[in-house]
């Protein structure tokens, strides 16, 4: 019996061993998972975000993992490099501003004090022939040149009226009559506008925008004064300030396209029915620059006064191999194009830019023609990158 009751005790103490080395497995294996119970949590690999990598063994260290579908549903497009016709592109500030044949000047057609009519101020539209302000010269010192010659005209029109009727019935000579119209011409000329009693009328001699008010509500204004700017909506003009240094180039400039300061959109002026302003650009060369001048058609989103970065077209250099904007992503001063290694993985590879267009950029090094690269949708390949990036000790193994 004593052996029976040795053994089982043998036997019990080899049981709680056994139990107490699988705790301690289980509690390994926890802490190097993280806490990851991939049963409790119900892990959808397939309804991961872009960029939630497992290692596997057909993973590529560098390479980047976003699904063809996850891809496509992202937006993301990818192209194949290749050569094409390239021109010379000078990159320069500019400035947008009304068009010389569209803008025309509100002038005041007497002297005096100026009251701008109801609902005009700069960005008001305003019709061919309206009222944009009133003169009168009504309670100054020195008399109102407008009731003057009210009142001259309202006397020649009575002395008028007065001989008409005897001329007619031959008491008074045709001289004498002729004479009193004379006057009354005269008189009605020398009223003007102002034979109301109202003053004179400031009205537009075409129909646009008021760009500018050039005098205030209340000021005193003498005849031929301009009393406000109005800009056509038709053309505009795009003034590129090309520095002296690249003088020799401004023969070969051929076209232009810009970005205002306001969008992140660049315009080409071809598409706006845009060309080149004829004349010597050097006629009004100032401060280091020369400008250069381009008329285009307003489609409505331009804003006059708006200054812009100008990419202006010279001469053609032959193919060269170029890229999108929307392609290159810049990163601590290095700017990087994803190559697509095969379908759903990328490679973030570093390229060398030449000139740029505001549309495409030259790609002097880092890609190949033939390759294929992410064309648009470069951001979330890049928060795919991003999101491949663990934090020490956390991983998936499978």
């Amino acid at each position: 019996m004593k052996l029976s009751y040795a053994c089982i005790a043998a036997a019990l103490t080899a049981a709680i061993s056994l139990g107490s080395c699988r705790s301690d497995s289980g509690r390994e294996e926890l802490a190097h998972n993280h806490g990851h119970d991939h049963e409790a949590e119900n892990h959808d690999h397939e309804a991961e975000e872009p960029g939630h990598s497992h290692e596997s063994a057909d993973t590529h260290e560098g390479e980047i993992e976003l699904s063809p579908e996850k891809g496509e549903r992202f937006g993301v497009r990818v192209a194949t490099a290749e050569k094409a016709p390239f021109a010379e592109v000078i990159v320069v500030s500019g400035q947008i501003l009304p068009s010389p044949s569209e803008t025309s000047v509100v002038a005041a057609k007497s002297a005096g004090i100026v009251r701008l009519a109801g609902g005009i101020a700069p960005g008001a539209k305003v019709a061919k022939g309206q009222t944009v302000a009133t003169v009168s010269a009504k309670g100054m010192a020195g008399g109102d040149a407008n009731e003057s010659a009210r009142v001259a005209l309202e006397a020649a029109k009575r002395e008028l009226d007065r001989l008409t009727p005897l001329h007619a019935e031959g008491i008074v000579s045709t001289r004498d009559y002729n004479a009193a119209r004379q006057r009354y011409d005269e008189a009605r000329v020398a009223a003007g506008s102002g034979a109301s009693g109202a003053g004179s009328a400031a009205t537009a001699v075409s129909s646009g925008t008021i760009t500018k008010l050039l005098v205030g509500q209340g000021q005193f204004v003498e005849a031929g004064q301009p009393v406000a700017e109005i800009s056509g909506s038709g053309r505009m003009t795009l003034r590129a300030d090309l520095p002296e240094g690249k003088a020799s180039a401004a023969a070969n400039i051929s076209g232009a396209s810009f970005r205002p300061s306001y969008s992140s959109e660049t315009i080409d002026l071809d598409k706006l029915n845009g060309r080149r302003v004829a004349g010597d650009p050097y006629a009004s060369a100032s401060a280091g620059y020369i400008p250069l001048y381009f008329d285009f058609d307003s489609d409505g989103s331009v804003v006059s006064g708006a200054f812009c970065e100008v990419y202006l077209r010279g001469a053609g250099k032959g193919d060269a191999l170029t890229v999108p904007v929307s392609a290159l992503s810049e990163q601590q001063g290095q700017l990087f194009v994803y190559v697509e290694a095969h379908p759903g993985a990328y490679l973030k590879r570093p390229v060398t830019a030449g000139s740029n267009d505001g549309h495409r950029v030259e790609i002097l090094s880092g890609l190949k023609p033939g390759e294929r690269f992410v064309a648009d949708g470069v951001t979330f390949v890049r928060l795919a990158e991003t999101a491949d990036v663990k934090p020490e000790g956390h991983t998936h193994s499978h």
